[in-house]
């Protein structure tokens, strides 16, 4: 990125407004285990007490009992957002600011990569369609066809029953749904770069197709593949909640924002602010990178010319 479309990212508000959102997600996640003393994972408060137990926890000292453990309101309601648990605990006694912490740790990462995978794969079937054209483009325009006409949801549930549980399963399932759209997005840049003079030249000096493609064209073609890949992290992350919440992401209990909104959904007589925070967490999240993808994209695009 040259100095002119980085002043005008710079100076993009909104852009800027989401890239500091997310900064504080990053440094959130990762620096949580320095500023709050709880295990994302670790059961106490509710998860401690006993039918009948006439206990109370740390955050209900003052009631007139003495003992410090779960107290029996508590143990019926979930805590409430308190000065030890800022943002209450869930059904189990975990910490939910704890987890929501975490959690951003997990959904971030398989945003991220599950974004890798959709371009490791994409682009170069994309490049490869546009570039040579004739059976191969026709043979892989036909399958990103049928991958695209399936909706987004139903493809990553067909792809995650397949794969099983897990952040690595999770991963393969998202990844794979993003292909399409990186593909087709590839294609259509290389058909419009591979006519240019300099790639003509290039090939009329006897370099190889390939080098050509990997030289010339694919380089050119590198903004809209950016922008492509900051605006699918949302909705890889988005994906990814969706199928945790549906029972076919993570692990069971694993600190992760869509299952902690499973969790919240299914335990909301009891614990309804944990459904409130993960879902507040999941928007914000998704809302940041795509204001910061929307400023990216204005920036690259070539018929900008804004003065910076």
């Amino acid at each position: 990125m040259d100095r002119r479309k980085l002043r005008v990212l710079l100076r993009h508000k909104s852009a800027m407004a989401g890239f500091a959102l997310l900064i504080l997600f990053v440094a959130a996640a990762l620096s949580i285990g320095m500023w709050r003393p709880y295990d994302p994972t670790s059961l106490e408060g509710p998860a401690m007490a006993k039918p009948g137990a006439r206990v109370t926890c740390a955050d209900c000292i003052g009631t007139g009992k003495t003992a410090v453990g779960a107290c029996d309101r508590c143990a019926a309601t979930g805590k409430v957002p308190g000065p030890l648990h800022l943002l209450g605990t869930d059904d189990l006694g975990r910490d939910v600011l704890t987890r929501l912490c975490y959690g951003a740790r997990v959904s971030l990462v398989i945003g991220f990569i599950a974004v890798a995978v959709s371009a490791l794969i994409g682009v170069p079937l994309g490049a490869v369609s546009g570039y040579f054209g004739g059976w191969i483009d026709a043979a892989i325009s036909r399958a990103v066809e049928v991958m695209l006409g399936l909706p987004t949801i139903l493809l990553a549930i067909l792809v995650a029953t397949a794969m099983g549980k897990g952040v690595a399963a999770l991963i393969v399932a998202v990844g794979v749904v993003g292909i399409p759209q990186f593909a087709r997005q590839v294609r259509a840049s290389v058909l419009s770069i591979k006519e240019q003079d300099f790639v003509v030249a290039s090939r009329a000096l006897g370099a190889s197709p390939l080098r050509t493609l990997w030289h010339d064209v694919l380089p050119n073609a590198l903004g809209p593949i950016i922008v492509l890949s900051t605006l699918g992290v949302g909705s890889a992350i988005l994906t990814a909640a969706g199928l945790s919440f549906l029972g076919l992401g993570v692990e069971t209990g694993t600190a992760e924002w869509g299952e902690m909104l499973h969790a919240g959904y299914t335990e909301r007589r009891n614990s309804s602010h944990l459904a409130l925070f993960s879902g507040l967490a999941i928007t914000l999240a998704v809302l940041a990178i795509n204001l910061f993808g929307d400023g990216l994209r204005d920036a690259l695009d070539p018929k900008s010319e804004k003065k910076a």
